[in-house]
């Protein structure tokens, strides 16, 4: 089990191997914070509305592609792809329904 553990958790970009389940929000984590806050306090139709939604879905993007092409290990990578899929769908629900 330990080797399961350190296989997912450590980070590949430490020597010592220490493991990583969260960091200091990066600035796409805290723009998609910041611009979630502001929505909630918009209404979700008309022009802020949308350009709100649009961007907290670009932030969590970008946040989710870094995560999944520069995640420091294969945790922080399955969290990344699995967001992106995630909002992926939800867009195209929006988009589409």
């Amino acid at each position: 089990m330990q080797r399961g553990l350190d296989w997912l958790l450590a980070d590949r970009t430490d020597p010592e191997r220490h493991w990583v389940v969260a960091q200091w929000p990066n600035v796409a984590i805290l723009v998609f914070l910041v611009l979630t806050v502001v929505a909630s306090f918009v209404p979700d139709d008309g022009a802020p509305g949308v350009t709100l939604y649009v961007g907290t879905r670009i932030a969590v993007l970008w946040w989710a592609g870094d995560e999944l092409l520069r995640g420091v290990n294969p945790l922080r990578r399955i969290t990344g792809a699995g967001v992106l899929v995630f909002v992926v769908a939800g867009v195209l629900a929006r988009v589409s329904g």
